[in-house]
């Protein structure tokens, strides 16, 4: 090439950054199609049970004495439906442990596609239960729902961290959180009484979910495979180049195809790290600290109690019983709104602030929130005000803890540790998951509205260690977030150590430390 031209490719690919690229229709697609019959299914499965739950358990008592003679009695009852409702986090953990094993084989794609066989069974059973007389098929449906759950929030945001350039790295990740609070408000939205939610058609609420794993299963055929995955762990540069430039929609794909090639030279005859190897890795120890921690103030950060208190706060702020359904769709309005702003801002803001900045509003306003309910009754006013609290917390939630863990786990890891990485955090997703279904209502018991104090110092805590020990990984490379964790982690791969399985942290080059401290805030 001469040098005039080697100049304007140069400059021409220097104004591609600066634009931080363009989105492709494929990226566009792939992103749309994943999240829709993946973490939009999540979302929805997430809020439906919510409206017939009265109509489900009147069909449980009549299958219950259609079988044995006689009504079930009220704490059988009760046990059924928590078992209805906790039985999807197992599921979720269940689908997590399977996530490495599938992906494995059968990469990030086609475990997404495998995947649409357990959402597409779920949604029989569970649509056929009430024809069928059988409250087990609710059940069992519920279960395999979780499964699928599971599986699709570990493999999508893998699929998605990979088919994307650095410059968008978190702006497609957040894809995942926007289709999840979709999938919230399309369950409440359909679970109206003026559409599906009556006692005659509630199991096709549990039959729609088809819908979005069909076209996922005809559309994702037609996309390539993740390049990370067809160059790391399949040795085919030649797809992985062609793969890139449907993605990119460019021809000149060689600076990302180096990218992935630098962490390939370190890993290219490295297995799969197991989860134990992770744990017990120390090059990665921080990284892995920070992800589990991030996920578990996901979980626990009390977004689940709002929506346990949300019904009596509208009450008491005068809004009828038959209105308050309508009403709620706000809420659910919020997320969609709250998680877009942070798709569109996460490049410009970047990754911490709006981890931090969102864990922070959350206890801030769950303090606040707190008081307007012990004073609730002492002014008409109050209840508005407790009103606005929930919705600045639900808004601060997903503008930055509702989808960014997610990112961060793609983010820390490499392509070999990736997987076990999402093991270890879905693990911690579920397992809080079901935690605080099992114990809210007892901590709500006890403490009544005082229990949203618990929860805003899980926010402060997560927030304070954040500030701390969270590095800034917007526009990234996996080695330079490396290095911004290696002063912390006080280990290093010794050189030319490539039998190990965890030698894939980063390259063997011991970093600056100046350079490292530079990348920490």
């Amino acid at each position: 090439m001469k040098p005039r031209e080697k100049d304007s490719a140069d400059n021409k690919e220097s104004d591609l950054e600066e634009k931080k690229l363009d989105w492709s229709c494929s990226l566009i697609v792939a992103s749309l199609v994943g999240a829709f019959g993946s973490s939009f299914l999540y979302g929805y499965n997430l809020s439906v049970v919510n409206a017939p739950t009265p109509y489900i358990k009147a069909f449980y008592n009549e299958s219950w004495e259609r079988k044995r003679g006689h009504p079930i009695d009220s704490d059988t009852l009760t046990l059924l439906w928590s078992v209805t409702v906790s039985i999807f986090a197992i599921g979720g953990l269940v689908g997590t442990f399977l996530v490495k094993l599938i992906g494995k084989f059968l990469g990030r794609k086609n475990t997404l596609l495998v995947n649409n066989g357990f959402g597409i069974s779920a949604a029989l059973l569970m649509a056929c239960s009430l024809p069928a007389g059988a409250l087990e098929m609710l059940i069992v449906g519920r279960f395999i729902m979780g499964v699928h759950g599971g599986i699709a929030l570990s493999a999508l945001p893998m699929y998605l961290s990979e088919i994307s350039p650095k410059e968008m790295r978190g702006s497609l990740g957040q894809v995942t959180a926007i289709f999840i609070c979709i999938g919230v408000l399309a369950g409440q939205l359909l679970g109206l009484p003026e559409l599906l939610g009556k006692e005659s058609t509630w199991p096709y609420l549990f039959g729609v979910i088809i819908i979005p794993a069909l076209v996922q299963l005809v559309s994702l055929p037609f996309l390539p495979k993740s390049p990370c995955y067809l160059l790391l762990e399949k040795h085919d540069q030649e797809g992985a180049e062609k793969a890139f430039r449907t993605f990119l929609g460019k021809e000149d794909v060689s600076r990302e195809v180096e990218e992935v090639l630098a962490e390939s030279r370190v890993q290219r005859n490295i297995r799969l790290v197991s989860v134990l190897e992770l744990l017990r890795s120390p090059f990665v120890r921080w990284q892995l600290i920070t992800v589990v921690i991030s996920m578990g103030c996901y979980q626990l950060c009390g977004l689940n109690a709002i929506w346990f208190y949300t019904n009596s706060i509208f009450g008491k702020a005068g809004i009828t019983p038959e209105k308050i359904p309508y009403i709620t769709l706000s809420t659910g309005g919020t997320e969609t709104l709250a998680a877009i702003f942070s798709g569109l801002v996460i490049e410009r803001v970047g990754r911490r602030p709006l981890l931090i900045g969102g864990f922070g509003l959350m206890a801030l306003f769950f303090g606040i929130l707190t008081i307007t309910l012990t004073l609730q009754d002492h002014a008409p006013w109050i209840p508005y005000l407790s009103i606005v609290c929930i919705l600045a917390v639900i808004a601060a939630f997903c503008s930055g803890p509702g989808g960014i863990p997610f990112i961060l786990t793609s983010e820390f890891f490499q392509q070999a540790q990736r997987p076990a990485a999402f093991t270890v955090v879905g693990t911690i997703n579920w397992l809080s998951n079901f935690a605080v279904g099992l114990l809210f209502p007892f901590i709500q018991k006890s403490l009544d509205t005082y229990c949203f104090l618990v929860f805003a110092a899980i926010c402060f805590t997560g927030a304070l260690y954040l500030y701390f020990v969270l590095p800034e990984t917007k526009n990234r490379t996996h080695a330079e977030i490396s290095q911004a964790f290696a002063r912390r982690n006080k280990a290093y791969p010794p050189e030319g150590k490539t039998d190990s399985s965890v030698t894939d942290d980063k390259t063997n080059i011991q970093p600056d430390p100046d350079s490292s401290s530079a990348l920490e805030k």
